[in-house]
């Protein structure tokens, strides 16, 4: 039975600002989490081609650094930066955009700290419309797979995907993605969107991760 998605969420520290990068302006997203689990064990679940598909998706290429990989039916990139068993960054290249991704580690009373965070350009329309959940939301789900391998390493792909793609897994998943928009619409009435518009945009994002999929076809 997965880790409820109250707890989840509730792991999650989320906050957005705006940074300048070779003399542009973008939004930052991070998002930070405390694993119960041993510095390089969380670097190997991350950095594993072998473990990967376990939690996220498999991944192909050179995961070295200046390496360039491939998430299956997800994102590229350039490995940008790699100190095992503390940090990386890499482009994270999709839909024909580039923005960047870092992620640290470190070695807390409870375990593992990770802090990702993601750097990208925002066409005004796209976060008007859907605000930062579009993102967030999926980089909660990439970090909830990661808790549930640490929490169960050999669990068998297979069946958890059967399980996540059935009626029961359906439901957790809606709840989920439901709750993590809502909070996601938080950290923007936060960061200055103002209430209405940060809620409209959370309830056109939530829809738009929970459509059933003959509905988002």
């Amino acid at each position: 039975m997965p880790i409820p998605p109250d707890e989840q969420l509730g792991a999650v520290a989320r906050a957005l600002d705006t940074v300048e990068r070779d003399g542009a302006t973008y939004r930052r997203l991070t998002a930070e989490r405390t694993y119960p689990a041993p510095v390089e064990d969380v670097w190997d679940a991350l950095t594993s081609a072998a473990r990967a598909p376990r939690w996220l998706a498999p991944v192909s290429g050179d995961l070295r650094l200046g390496g360039r990989f491939q998430i299956e039916g997800n994102a590229g990139g350039e490995v940008l930066a790699c100190e095992p068993p503390r940090s990386f960054s890499i482009t994270w290249e999709y839909g024909g955009q580039v923005s960047w991704v870092d992620v640290s580690l470190l070695a807390v009373q409870a375990g593992t700290l990770l802090v990702l965070q993601h750097t990208s350009p925002v066409d005004p329309d796209m976060w008007e419309q859907y605000g930062p959940g579009a993102v967030g939301v999926g980089w909660e789900m990439a970090l909830m797979g990661l808790a549930e391998h640490l929490a169960a390493p050999d669990a068998d792909p297979v069946e958890v995907r059967a399980w996540m793609e059935g009626p029961e897994g359906r439901a957790f998943l809606v709840e989920f993605m439901t709750a993590s928009s809502d909070r996601w619409v938080d950290a923007s009435i936060a960061f200055g969107t103002h209430p209405e518009a940060a809620r409209a945009a959370g309830e056109r994002c939530t829809a738009a991760y929970t459509a059933e999929p003959d509905a988002a076809e």
